[in-house]
């Protein structure tokens, strides 16, 4: 994720006193403001399916596609993706319990955190680009938002509730650039886990103080907070990066 320095610096002068981000939970403080709250509409076919970006959902013409793109190992991956999934969800019931939801992250985060980084200008060649887990694994790389998608959707697939994961925007002294990790909720009001690229171990939010959590978001969240939560304006290529992704994901189901 790319944010130029003057952009941060401005953005962080605009956190009102009054509105505060509980860094243990990485999550929202409400703060009442007539701005209200910058409305971020996800596609209908998120709500309807809730499947997009699962590895059961790649097919042989999904295949086929990002191979004309990225070459012959690009099935490799991906079929090492949906093997790798196969595996490791062993459940009998439709949902998990957080105890046994805990064992998953460790494979995932390792999984994923295998491939190798590259930003955005030196992969795509543009400055900001969200990858779909298809697109990331098939081009054997990406950035820090690339990677938490791979890992949030994996997860989800896996049987993890979507109410457990959020996506954290977050700045942190590790990167002059703005960083995004995944939090896993065991409980609503609980210290959450870190999955993070930067890191092969998970840790707790409160032993993390590297980050400075920005906004969180997940599929089921209809708005990104705006100035009524944080004080400041949600960048507008985020809501623009959300909405890109989820189309791609959707034009993803139409290669059989």
């Amino acid at each position: 994720m790319t944010r130029r320095p003057d952009e941060t610096v401005a953005m962080r002068s605009r956190i009102r006193p009054d509105c505060s981000v509980d860094v243990r939970t990485l999550k929202f403080a409400r703060c009442a403001s007539s701005a209200g709250l910058y409305a971020l509409l996800l596609t209908s076919a998120i709500a309807a399916s809730g499947q997009l970006g699962f590895s059961r959902d790649v097919t042989p013409g999904l295949v086929a596609h990002y191979m004309g793109q990225f070459g012959p190992s690009a099935k490799k991956r991906l079929e090492g993706w949906k093997e790798f999934v196969r595996k490791i969800d062993g459940r009998t019931e439709p949902a998990r319990t957080s105890s046994n939801e805990v064992e998953l992250l460790h494979p995932v985060n390792r999984f994923f955190n295998g491939l190798p980084y590259f930003s955005d200008l030196a992969h795509w060649g543009v400055e900001d680009y969200w990858a779909t887990p298809s697109e990331f694994l098939s081009s054997e790389g990406g950035d820090c938002e690339d990677y938490v998608i791979a890992k949030y959707y994996t997860l989800r697939e896996l049987g993890i509730p979507n109410e457990r994961l959020r996506l954290v925007y977050a700045n942190t002294w590790r990167s002059a650039a703005g960083h995004m990790v995944l939090a896993y909720y065991p409980s609503p009001r609980a210290d959450p886990l870190i999955l993070d690229t930067f890191s092969g171990s998970i840790q707790l939010a409160s032993s993390r103080p590297d980050l400075e959590p920005v906004f969180t978001f997940n599929d089921d969240d209809r708005t990104v907070a705006g100035k009524g939560a944080m004080g400041y304006e949600v960048n507008g290529s985020t809501v623009r990066q959300w909405r890109d992704l989820t189309e791609k994901l959707e034009r993803e189901l139409t290669y059989r």
